[in-house]
């Protein structure tokens, strides 16, 4: 497995990192060819109008002013095919670069959204977001726009090169001396320009993520008055990222004087040189026109060069973090040749000898050595103080992460033979954080089951005692509950996440202290409709409520990792120990158990 985080990287060492693009481009070959064709023709076009100059000042020398009318003819005809061809070439390159950053951003985001929760342990979520925006619409500027200039500008400067050299061999001696004194800054400060560029980029996508980070949780910013402390370090975060763009800025304006400097100095001596020339007739003054048109096309040509290349180090190094994205390994894969869980799914569970440990605290056990059995249509809860391993036990299930030791089977078949998506779709999970969508009730609801009926959504919201709060809502089950359901209560939130578990109708059921949030009276209905819901089904019960678990089939008691007793509510409170002191102190004033 390589690093998940995108954070410690080297800077980009090469512009051949663009290469990792191909693969969104070769579908897209005709669109390219067709831009590459108007490209050609709006560069060969433009070549042939200093020609035009020149023969138009020859003729007024020479005082043909037929001539000129039809030199003035031709170039005002080759000024509407460059038009026409410019459009073109226009329509196809941003068509072009728009279809594939479309590609990528959806290749990204299929990728990450595939993931297991292990990947997300090394990285912030505002960072990847940073990468499917910011770093693809630098690529979008590049590939819909700087590859073009690129192209048009090499195509001008070898042509005007070779135009140059016909007009006049030694001027053109003269300026390809001048050449190697333009491309040396370009090539030395380039190379800085891209490193800055890259690092830049870095403290944008840093920046996002604590932005990203601090809003999803404004609530508890705000109630702890955390918000200088909050501000400030996203101010720390945003200024260094300020400073390494002033940093990236001076470089590329350094580089920019440079280059336009010596172009000018070099199309001057040019002129000084012709001007000579012309007085001693050895070029008329048309030819030197010509000559000079084509040293400033020349010149353009390698200064949009220089422009457009530090544009194509950024995209690189933007391209280098993408693929990266792309390639990162994922710490849980599905088998090369999954086995299908067998249908009906019965729900037979069986931990075997599982050890495991969070990677981000690899010296703590969560789970040590567990080995519990399930029988379809048994209930069993898990019970015992914070961070036992009670919820690392349905993250396993889930195979949200994968066991150091030991396997997890689901009917016999260990859950590393399947794939994840197979045994998932038997199984409907009440998170400890209910997930609230930025949508609709009704689509929070459906949202377990695909192709639900309304009367299978509204049903599964009165079963999950949340049908009453919900039509009470504005628009009813149309209400837009804002982001994380941020209009909802806690035990809003819940039952929200109930229904849509009761919706999704899996003979394996795991809830997460999933009635915590409620009040007596909607837990007692929400209980209800659990036990209903449980006829048939194999449900695992993660709860410090004992009261919710009393009537399990079993209760397994955790302490650091293990398993320290198993038995029924009246068995462990008879027998003493962790549970008959836990009861103890929810369902007396701690002295005595009822």
């Amino acid at each position: 497995m390589v690093d998940a985080s995108l954070e410690k990287r080297e800077p980009s060492k090469r512009i051949g990192a663009l290469r990792g693009l191909l693969p969104f481009i070769r579908p897209y070959r005709a669109m390219a060819i067709l831009a590459g064709a108007a490209l050609i023709l709006t560069s060969a076009v433009s070549l042939t109008l200093p020609l035009a100059v020149r023969r138009v000042v020859d003729g007024f020398s020479a005082g043909d002013y037929q001539l000129v009318d039809t030199y003035f003819a031709a170039a005002l005809a080759i000024a509407a095919l460059l038009a026409l061809g410019t459009g073109v070439r226009y329509f196809y390159v941003t068509k072009f670069g728009e279809r594939v950053v479309a590609d990528i951003r959806k290749a990204l985001f299929d990728r990450v959204i595939s993931m297991s929760p292990a990947f997300f342990d090394d990285i912030l979520t505002g960072e990847v977001l940073s990468r499917i925006t910011t770093d693809t619409t630098l690529i979008l500027s590049v590939i819909g726009s700087s590859v073009s200039v690129a192209l048009r500008n090499i195509l001008t400067l070898i042509g005007g090169i070779v135009l140059l050299a016909l007009s006049s061999g030694k001027l053109t001696a003269l300026v390809l001396l001048i050449v190697p004194a333009v491309i040396v800054p370009i090539v030395v400060l380039g190379r800085r320009l891209r490193n800055l560029s890259r690092d830049n980029q870095d403290l944008i996508a840093q920046s996002s993520g604590r932005a990203s980070e601090a809003l999803s949780a404004v609530q508890t910013v705000q109630s702890f008055t955390h918000e200088p402390a909050t501000m400030s370090d996203f101010a720390l975060v945003t200024e260094a990222s300020y400073s390494s763009a002033r940093t990236r800025i001076m470089t590329r304006a350094q580089m920019t004087v440079v280059v336009i400097f010596l172009i000018f100095a070099a199309i001057v001596c040019v002129l000084w040189v012709g001007a000579r020339d012309v007085q001693s007739g050895a070029m008329s003054a048309g030819e030197l026109v010509q000559f000079l048109i084509y040293a400033v096309l020349v010149a353009g040509a390698v200064g949009s060069l220089s422009e457009v290349w530090g544009e194509l180090q950024r995209a690189a190094g933007a391209t280098e973090r993408l693929v990266e994205l792309l390639a990162a390994k994922d710490p849980v894969t599905d088998p090369a040749s999954p086995r299908a869980l067998p249908r009906p799914v019965r729900g037979d569970i069986a931990f075997e000898d599982v050890g495991f440990a969070y990677p981000a605290r690899p010296e703590t056990m969560a789970l040590d050595h567990v080995s519990l059995t399930i029988k379809a249509g048994e209930t069993v809860a898990l019970v015992g103080p914070s961070g036992a391993g009670k919820s690392t036990m349905l993250h396993m299930l889930m195979r949200f992460y994968d066991p150091q030791s030991g396997r997890i089977t689901l009917d016999g078949i260990d859950l590393r033979d399947m794939a994840r998506s197979d045994f998932r779709a038997a199984m409907a999970l009440v998170p400890q954080d209910p997930m609230i969508f930025a949508t609709s009730a009704y689509e929070n609801i459906a949202f377990g089951r695909a192709g639900a009926s309304r009367a299978d959504v509204e049903a599964a919201a009165k079963a999950a005692a949340a049908h009453d709060f919900i039509t009470a809502l504005p628009q009813g089950y149309g209400t837009y509950l804002g982001e994380r359901g941020v209009m909802l209560s806690g035990g809003q939130k819940q039952r929200i996440a109930i229904a849509r578990a009761i919706l999704r109708d899996a003979p394996v059921l795991l809830l997460d202290e999933a009635t915590s949030a409620l009040d007596a009276e909607s837990e007692r209905a929400v209980q209800q409709a659990v036990d209903h819901m449980a006829a048939g089904r194999t449900v695992l019960v993660v709860a410090h409520r004992l009261a919710t678990v009393k009537r399990a089939d079993r209760i397994v008691v955790f302490e650091n990792g293990r398993m320290v007793a198993t038995g029924t509510h009246d068995a462990l409170v008879a027998e003493g120990g962790l549970y008959a002191r836990l009861a103890r102190l929810q369902f007396t004033d701690g002295s005595e158990v009822i």
